[in-house]
This record gives structure tokens, C-alpha cells and sequence, in this order.
């Protein structure tokens, strides 16, 4: 058990950097992960599962006591996120299949690596995972709605199969995971420990299946412009959601919390649904996604954690405790 929480953590320490190699690797051995394109969607619906593992009722009670910074987190990541994904494409004048996956991830819930970047910033963690839960549990409604208002020009949004299978990929894993818990209790938290790198290495399957299955396409001019576009959209993510949770008051550590859950997608769910249901080149974008997100969100996480950290250190050197005799 100890060895594989320490393989689990070493690989969280370094996953970005593992999956740039898997990328890379993918890249000049696509066949590597062909086997894995029409599995894909049992991939995540493992990531789900474990998700619903981790929840428990008192993560619901905690949205119904304090619902005002949770819903009006839920509402600023889908307002922000497509809205923003639809204004690059219509500058960066993407068309087809690239401006349909550049719109899908930014449709996507919140991230499930957000929480990490809120613990690190020193963010407030239940306030990013009961975001993070909401948003996932509405998703089978707001993809759909979102792609037919922002995607349809670009393609065909087949709005019903995508709600059913949302639901099958999304809400059934993690309610049953939930219920799972619910029985079983104190004997999950055996299970719980290996969760974290079951989900680290079905990102990286995912991933490289969506390389494998992009192979001939990923150094065209179209597909090359998804990397501005995809760094655009996650930094503006994140300043249009602190700019939201500043105006509407929250403290800082509630910030923190809600520029991440903005700015950070769940790129595997939009990976899979557009292996799924549209090209395999709309998968791209949900791929850089997932590269970008874990760096920027690394780094802005460390900032922070440090401009805490010396303004904490300045107060105390600006205002010593008095010495008592």
C-alpha cells in the first residue's frame, strides 16, 4: 500500500512532465496506443467512478448550507469558459472540427485537477470540489445546450445521444461510486489511496489514444494554432474568474477556489465525447487543454502560495510580538 501511494505521489509531482513524454512518445509510436481509441469511454467512466468514491453526503449538505459561492462558481465557469472558447475561434477564425473541440472543452465541467492548485494556492478546497461536483452533475444538460448554442455553425451536435451519453459516462459512474461509499463506508478508504494513480494513468491512456488517433493531423497549420488559442483560453479563464469572484465579494481564499474551477476543464470527459461523437481531430484541442491547464495552473498555484507565504513573514516583521517581562 505504502509503495503505491509513493508511485501515486511521485507521479502527481511529475505529471505534467510525464505526460509531455507520453505525448511525445505517442507522437513517433501512435500504434502504441491504438488498442486503446474505442475504450476511451471506459477510461473515464474508471476517473468518474473514483471521483464518486471520494464523495460523501456531507459534500451535498455543505452545498445546501452555503449554495451562494458554490452556484455562483458553477455559473461563472459555464458562463465564461464557452463564451470565451467561441470568441478565439471567431478571431482565430477556426472552422470544422477545431473550432467544435476548441468549444467542447471550454463546455466541459470544471477540472478534476482543480482541487490540487486550490490546496497548493492555499485556496479554499471545499468550496473548489463542491464547484467542481455541481458542475460535473449538470454537465449532461450544459454540453448539449452549450454546443448547440456556440458549436452548431461548425458542426452537426447530435444534442440528444450527446445528453444520454453524458449521463452514462458521467452522472452513473459517479452515483455509483457514491452509493458505493455510502455502503461500504470506513472500507473505501483502503481503496481511496490507490484512486489517485488509477486516475493518473487513465489520463495518460486517454491521451495517448487521442495522439495515436490524430497522428497524420497534428502538425497542420489548423491543428498548430489550437496552442495559442487553448493558452489563451485557460489564462483567460482564470483572470475572468477572479475578476468574478472580486466583484462579487468572496475572500481571498474563495478567489483562488473559483479562478480555478473557471479556468480548468475537464479535457478527458471532452476528449472522449469528441472521439465519440465527432472526428478524431476535435479531440485536439481537449488534449493541448490537458497539457496547459496542469502547467499554468502549477505555476499560478506556487505564486501564490508564495505571495502568502512573504506577506505573512512581512506582517509579522512589521508587527512583533511585544516582549513580556
Amino acid at each position: 500500500m505504502n509503495r503505491v501511494e509513493k508511485i501515486s505521489k511521485l507521479i502527481g509531482k511529475y505529471f505534467t512532465i510525464a505526460i509531455i513524454f507520453w505525448v511525445i512518445f505517442n507522437y513517433f509510436l501512435p500504434k502504441t496506443s491504438e488498442w486503446i481509441v474505442p475504450n476511451v469511454s471506459y477510461l473515464l467512466g474508471i476517473i468518474l467512478f473514483g471521483m464518486g468514491l471520494t464523495l460523501k453526503l456531507q459534500d451535498f449538505e455543505r452545498i445546501a448550507k452555503k449554495p451562494f459561492p458554490v452556484i455562483a462558481g458553477t455559473f461563472a465557469h459555464y458562463l465564461i469558459m464557452p463564451t470565451i472558447a467561441w470568441a478565439l475561434c471567431t478571431v482565430f477564425q477556426l472552422r470544422g472540427a477545431t473550432a467544435a473541440g476548441v468549444i467542447l472543452v471550454g463546455s466541459c465541467p470544471s477540472g478534476t485537477s482543480s482541487s490540487v492548485m486550490a490546496y497548493l494556492a492555499g485556496g479554499d478546497v471545499a468550496l473548489d470540489v463542491s464547484i467542481e461536483t455541481l458542475s460535473t452533475l449538470l454537465a449532461p444538460i450544459a454540453l448539449p445546450g452549450l454546443l448547440l448554442l456556440f458549436a452548431g455553425k461548425y458542426v452537426d451536435i447530435p444534442a440528444a445521444s450527446l445528453f444520454l451519453s453524458t449521463v452514462k459516462i458521467v452522472l452513473v459512474p459517479i452515483l455509483l461510486g457514491l452509493l458505493v461509499h455510502h455502503l461500504f463506508k470506513d472500507k473505501i478508504e483502503r481503496v481511496t489511496k490507490f484512486l489517485p494513480l488509477i486516475s493518473q494513468l487513465a489520463i495518460l491512456l486517454i491521451i495517448g489514444a487521442v495522439i495515436s488517433a490524430n497522428h497524420a493531423e497534428l502538425m497542420t497549420t489548423q491543428t498548430l494554432l489550437v496552442i495559442p488559442v487553448v493558452m489563451l483560453h485557460n489564462l483567460s479563464g482564470y483572470g475572468l474568474g477572479y475578476l468574478f469572484s472580486k466583484l462579487i465579494r468572496l475572500k481571498t481564499p474563495q478567489r483562488k477556489a473559483i479562478t480555478f474551477e473557471v479556468g480548468m476543464q475537464d479535457s478527458s470527459l471532452g476528449a472522449t465525447l469528441a472521439m465519440k461523437y465527432f472526428v478524431p481531430a476535435a479531440a485536439i484541442p481537449s488534449t493541448i487543454f490537458s497539457i496547459w491547464h496542469n502547467i499554468s495552473g502549477s505555476i499560478l498555484a506556487v505564486n501564490w502560495k508564495n505571495k502568502t507565504t512573504n506577506d505573512e513573514t512581512t506582517t509579522v516583521e512589521e508587527n512583533p510580538k511585544p516582549v513580556v517581562d
